[in-house]
Parts: C-alpha cells; structure tokens; sequence
C-alpha cells in the first residue's frame, strides 16, 4: 500500500514527537544536585524525556542528605550510585545542563547546554539541602515546559 506525500509527512511528525528528548545533568561528583535534577526530570518528564546524570570526579556514592530530602519528594533515589562523563550513552543529548563542572562538561556532545548556578549543598545541613532541592524542581518543571 503506497502513502501520500501528506500521509509519509504525518507519520515522520509523529515519530518526532514520539521521539525522547536527551537530557544530561552534570556536575562535579554525582552526588547531589545532578542526581536530584534526574530524579525530578524523570518523574515529571512523565516518560517524555530519557535523563542521565553524571559528574566529572564522581564520588563514591550518592550524598545521604540527598536520598533523605528527595524521599520526602516521594522520589527514591537509593538505589542509584554516581556515574562519570566516560558513563554517558555516546549520543548526542537535546540539552545539557552543567552545574559548575568547570571545563570538563563540553566533553559531552548536545544540541544546547545550559549552566544552573546552584550551590552544592555539601556540608550544609539538611535545610539547606531542601532549598537547593525545591530550587532544583522549580528549574527542572521550567526546562521540561520550555521543551513542550
């Protein structure tokens, strides 16, 4: 059965629509704020987006501070362990969000990039990782509703 040139036109649109837009979030250990930004893209991307997370020195494990605040988020990040950039699929990601990894983060091949100027919360006590973790979901519903 042969398609009109309108019918091939409608289904490329809707392959591109259906396609997942590529984020990447990255800072210096994977610890806290690019594991926090996954964990909201993820849930609030509603299966829209495919998220990865990494850090250019990645720590030995994800900050507990961080498990702790986002559960209360109802967002689980326990099982989760801090990857570096060489973890990254080697594709070409739709955005790049860099949360001061210096000149490490370019490695990462993407469309746009974007720098969030948020504090690392290490060392702070738990209130300040609220802050930075509420930070975190205002700019992530941001960066997905500029995307739709």
């Amino acid at each position: 059965m042969a398609h009109s040139a309108n019918e091939v036109a409608a289904m490329e649109n809707k392959n591109m629509k259906q396609k997942k837009v590529k984020i990447a979030f990255v800072c210096v250990e994977n610890a806290r704020r690019s594991q926090i930004a996954q964990g909201f893209a993820e849930s609030l991307g509603q299966g829209k987006v495919e998220v990865y997370s990494a850090g250019s020195h990645p720590a030995s494990q994800i900050d507990p501070l961080v498990i702790e605040v986002m559960k209360e988020k109802g967002i689980d990040l326990s099982s989760r362990h801090p990857k570096g950039l060489n973890d990254l699929p080697p594709v070409e990601m739709d955005y790049l969000v860099t949360m001061g990894c210096e000149e490490a983060c370019p490695a990462v091949l993407s469309k746009r990039i974007i720098e969030w100027a948020i504090p690392d919360p290490k060392g702070r006590p738990i209130d300040f990782y609220r802050k930075v973790r509420d930070l975190m979901e205002e700019k992530v519903k941001a960066l997905l509703k500029e995307m739709s």
